[in-house]
């Protein structure tokens, strides 16, 4: 006989201590659960106030405000009769914790406070909340006034409990406690918890998306039951964006799911599964019962209520079957995570618009392809009757009638790139840049900055009495570069005032934010102008390698139909800040970085995710280079990016926010902790890898001796004849 019940989780876009806005989202979540026919909902970790409020957690403001939401959330007409479970920080004897709060019917049935903190990455939780330790006991939490009046409840438990209900029994996991080697969910199991809730705060990396799923088909198939497993969506405030897929899963299968990328403020997803089905899924695996009969029991929290309908052929029809989920390419990861987060951004900081200098290679080019990307993510959003969407539209552009006919139609309206040529600006950029903003509808400007640079360098000579001239003029290298930097920096001034002046020009109200487009291997490797066009509002390409930025324009150039784009891939990267020679280029990134992108990613990559020190990756890498470059050619790589990753180091101390993208950012900010002051000799790390060199090479003179004279002893080793 089948006991079907329909349980619902919900992805939300909310903003950091946007109480209001955040309340609104929710309520309308347990609206959609409910005509879903849901009679349990849970939504993401911390989901009243907000996951990145950071420091203002210290703030009794932050806490009391999401006490006020939650009294409203109690007494809405939309919070009855369904089990509700909400996310909070809560404090408890003056300690605060990570909580989710479970009510029904304007009472509050129990806070759970988080078990297993999460420092990894860009998380931080350790420094504003602490983790509950007390396992399997609850304590009284005395309620706040403004609760109590509406509950009639003086206390409720708090602590490490589940929920027993009529027809189930419910516990609660929150976020990093399911990624933790010893998961809540494999002890609650086994003491009979069929549904399992988790709020979630987990954020975008590329390629990162199967992790959660993993994880969640894991643990049911392992445990058997259900788990719901809900998540955020979009840009809440800060560089990262969470990265949806909320789901629920039942005995190893995934059963319903929400969309990874969508401009969707609110998405609730529901299933209907029958209670009957974990029950005989866990009793046919027998190892697991006879570990359950000796488990020890959670307090458990009656609730006279019930998930399942009374009837045992109700809902039966209405099962939901498994699904297979299909993943998105890194190259469509990249199309649409930066796109909405922009988006996000855009309509939540009330600018008018973006502002971009355009130079007609890769990196620029990539950030107006992903600004195209987000004006057809919009456009269709409009489309297909999204009033949130073309209500911010309408607000951003400043015209309450304005109803886009194309992406084009709406890129010309919020995108505005300029192409800022000198006369070491060769034509073929400036084709290749006046061609794509053709392409994706932008409003193009096309200027000279020799003027500027001029005036600037008629003021050091007329201070100095001397002028510096290029490298190819005679010039030292000090001259040369300080040449190429007064380039870039003018550059930089330049665009903040076509940024702020640029729709007064267009007879509209407002500003421009500056998009940034340095990549994640310039930053790493320092290969940037401080204060130049990396210095931006955003930059949406800061936490993506080159290589995977030229496989997202070929990508993008099928997807949007803009062929210029293959060009662009197939041009020389170039800062063209040095003289031409007739006419040509002489100056490349790559042979000015002494590196190439490729070799970066893998530099970038054993830095970060390896926590590899100089030696360390040095010796990586003789395995994974030494087919094609010699022990030499190796140490002397890895000295040179050591060498000028410690030089430039102070650089990302006022790195533009960047889309947190790869797990090699050298993000300073928050995901990479670094000093920015380095000895850049290295000196005791560079003497190990002469050391491990000079061994290299006597092996190898051993070796050559012993080839050359068969059948004699050398450093001990006998030589074999065949």
């Amino acid at each position: 006989m089948g006991k079907f019940a329909t349980v619902a989780v919900c992805t939300l876009d909310q903003w950091a201590l946007d109480f209001s806005g955040n309340k609104t989202r929710i309520i309308s979540s347990i609206q959609e659960a409910k005509s879903l026919g849901a009679r349990l909902r849970s939504g993401p970790e911390l989901e009243i106030c907000g996951y990145s409020c950071e420091d203002h957690f210290y703030e009794n403001d932050t806490i009391l405000h999401c006490w006020e939401v939650l009294a409203e959330l109690l007494v809405h007409p939309a919070c009855q009769d369904i089990i509700i479970d909400v996310g909070m920080p809560v404090m408890h004897r003056n300690v605060t914790y990570n909580c989710r709060v479970a009510f029904l019917n304007k009472k509050i049935l129990l806070v759970r406070p988080k078990m297993i903190l999460c420092d990894d990455g860009n998380y931080r939780e350790t420094r504003w909340f602490t983790a509950w330790r007390k396992v399997r006991e609850t304590e009284d939490f005395f309620l706040p006034r403004l609760i109590s009046v509406i509950t009639g409840q003086l206390t409720v438990p708090f602590g490490d409990a589940v929920l027993s209900t009529v027809d189930t029994c419910i516990g609660f996991e929150i976020c990093e406690e399911l990624w933790h080697p010893k998961s809540t969910h494999v002890e609650m199991g086994l003491d009979g918890v069929e549904i399992i809730i988790n709020g979630s705060g987990s954020q975008f990396e590329l390629r990162k998306a199967y992790v959660a799923v993993d994880l969640v088909k894991s643990a049911t198939s392992k445990s058997g039951g259900c788990y719901l497993y809900s998540n955020f969506r979009g840009c809440d405030g800060q560089r990262v964006y969470f990265n949806g897929g909320s789901c629920i899963s039942l005995n190893g299968d995934i059963l319903t799911r929400t969309q990874q990328f969508s401009l969707d403020e609110v998405e609730t997803v529901a299933a209907t599964i029958d209670l009957e089905d974990i029950r005989v899924y866990r009793n046919k695996f027998r190892s697991r019962t006879l570990t359950a009969s000796s488990s020890p029991s959670y307090p458990r929290i009656k609730v006279d209520f019930a998930l399942s309908s009374p009837s045992h052929l109700e809902g039966f029809q209405n099962l939901t079957l498994p699904i297979v989920w299909e993943y998105h390419t890194p190259e469509e990861e990249i199309c649409l995570a930066p796109a909405i987060w922009m988006w996000d951004y855009l309509r939540r900081s009330v600018q008018g618009g973006f502002f971009l200098p355009l130079s007609g290679g890769v990196d620029s080019s990539s950030s107006a392809t992903l600004v195209f990307s987000m004006c057809t993510l919009v456009f269709n959003a409009v489309e297909q009757g999204d009033t949130q969407v073309l209500s911010d539209v309408r607000r951003i552009v400043g015209d309450g009638s304005y109803k886009p006919n194309s992406p084009k139609d709406l890129c010309n309206k919020l995108f505005v790139t300029c192409y800022m040529g000198s006369e070491n600006s060769s034509r073929e950029t400036r084709e290749r840049a006046s061609d794509l903003a053709r392409d994706i509808g932008s409003y193009h400007l096309n200027i000279s900055i020799d003027t500027a640079v001029s005036a600037v360098l008629s003021i050091f000579c007329l201070a100095t009495g001397r002028t510096p001239q290029f490298r190819s003029k005679g010039g030292g290298p000090r001259e040369n570069l300080a040449l190429q930097n007064i380039q870039a920096r003018i550059r930089m001034v330049l665009a903040y005032l076509f940024a702020q002046l640029a729709l007064w020009v267009r007879n509209r109200t407002g500003g421009l934010l500056v998009l940034g487009s340095a990549n994640v291997d310039e930053a790493l490797r320092g290969y940037m102008t401080k204060y130049d066009c990396s210095s931006a509002d955003i930059n949406p390409i800061g936490g993506i390698s080159k290589m995977d930025l030229k496989r997202f324009l070929h990508y993008a150039s099928e997807r949007f139909n803009l062929p210029i784009l293959t060009k662009i891939v197939a041009a020389p990267p170039t800062a063209e800040l040095e003289p031409l020679k007739d006419g040509q280029l002489v100056q490349t990134d790559e042979q000015d970085m002494g590196l190439t992108y490729a070799e970066l990613s893998d530099l970038g990559r054993l830095r970060k995710q390896n926590a590899c020190g100089p030696y360390s990756m040095f010796v990586r890498l003789l395995r994974t280079w030494g087919s094609t470059e010699t022990a030499s050619e190796v140490a002397r790589k890895v000295k040179h990016f050591f060498q000028y990753y410690a030089i430039n180091r102070h650089k990302m101390t006022v790195l533009t926010p960047s889309f947190h993208a790869e797990t090699y950012s050298p993000d300073d900010n928050r995901f990479d902790h670094r000093p920015f002051l380095y000895n850049a000799k290295w000196n005791w790390q560079f003497a190990a890898i002469d050391k491990e060199l000079l061994s290299l090479e006597q092996k190898k003179n051993n070796r050559d001796v012993l080839n050359a004279s068969p059948g004699k002893t050398v450093s001990g080793e006998q030589a074999v004849v065949v």
